[in-house]
């Protein structure tokens, strides 16, 4: 897969198979879709892409956006997308004076002049242009106008894509992790630089990770402790993670930390990636230092289990 994001010098395939969307979390339903279009593309000796916008349109116009809580990062995005088998991620940098063309504009300036497009693939309520303008019954009055095929995909399937990415929010905010997974067709990750703690973890056996995660859109999930994989430098660790206050030690925010098992490298300043295999329990507070140390031995133990069973 090709990232394009700048149209300027784009040299267009022959024919291109496109659609356009925010594919956030690029689960299992994105996934059916993005395989329809490969297939599509190959089909007609074509190139398959995925159009889509960053910054988020609503970052842009405002709209919730102290509420929006995304599934992945564009980088995250970029990487699944790359696993379909798309051929090129067209990145449209989207600001207000973009969201001013109208739908004629769009569709000429950048379906037609940029990427050549010979067949389009659309859910049956995507908008676009200004005020969302355009639409399928758009493209459908004006089709010999533009010279490409539009298809509809059916209100199911799209029912069905906006309903998974709301049960998965809504999963991880509840942390049941492997709800979310199922839905997702992979286990929920998120990656961060590992910052200075207070180093309590360490004090009492259980060295942690304390990890900052720079896209402050990304979702988290519920608080909590975690089995989870943890990646860095190109390696797989086993580890348990927690998210929360810490109340047995009185912590004043919350913060994400991760215990790497049978892992002792200095890893300050490094970026990890988390992968989320199940959620071991909720955040509760212990009556002293030692009932939490115990409470941890256990939870390694529970968290290594998990992830022996999930790794066969």
């Amino acid at each position: 897969m090709k990232l394009i994001d700048d149209l300027s010098n784009f040299e267009a395939p022959a024919y291109a198979v496109v659609t356009s969307g925010t594919f956030d979390g690029v689960h299992v339903g994105h996934q059916k879709i993005l395989r329809e279009i490969v297939q599509v593309a190959k089909a007609h000796h074509g190139k398959s892409a995925v159009l889509t916008f960053w910054p988020h349109p609503r970052f842009v116009l405002k709209k919730d956006q102290d509420a929006l809580r995304l599934l992945t990062t564009f980088e995250e995005k970029a990487i699944l997308l790359e696993k379909t088998g798309i051929d090129y991620l067209i990145k449209i940098p989207f600001t207000k004076q973009f969201s001013e063309l109208s739908s004629e504009e769009f569709i000429q300036s950048i379906l037609v002049d940029k990427l050549n497009t010979k067949k389009l693939v659309i859910g049956y309520d995507h908008r676009f242009g200004k005020n969302r303008e355009g639409g399928f019954d758009y493209l459908m009055e004006h089709s010999g106008q533009y010279g490409f095929e539009t298809e509809e995909i059916s209100r199911q399937d799209v029912d069905h894509i906006g309903v998974s990415s709301t049960a998965i929010r809504e999963a991880l905010s509840s942390g049941e992790i492997k709800s979310a997974n199922d839905l997702l067709g992979r286990n929920y990750c998120l990656s961060g630089f590992v910052m200075e703690g207070d180093r309590i973890g360490r004090s009492i056996g259980f060295p942690t990770a304390n990890i900052d995660v720079p896209e402050s859109y990304k979702l988290i999930p519920a608080d909590g402790s975690y089995a989870v994989y943890v990646s860095w430098n190109g390696s797989k660790y086993f580890g348990m993670l927690n998210i929360g206050l810490r109340p047995t030690v009185s912590g004043q925010e919350r913060r994400i930390e991760v215990n790497i098992f049978d892992f002792e490298e200095d890893i300050y300043n490094e970026r990890l990636t988390i992968e989320f295999v199940d959620r071991l329990r909720k955040e509760q507070k212990f009556e002293n230092i030692e009932a939490l140390k115990a409470q941890l031995s256990n939870d390694k133990e529970n968290a290594r289990k998990i992830l022996m069973n999930h790794n066969l």
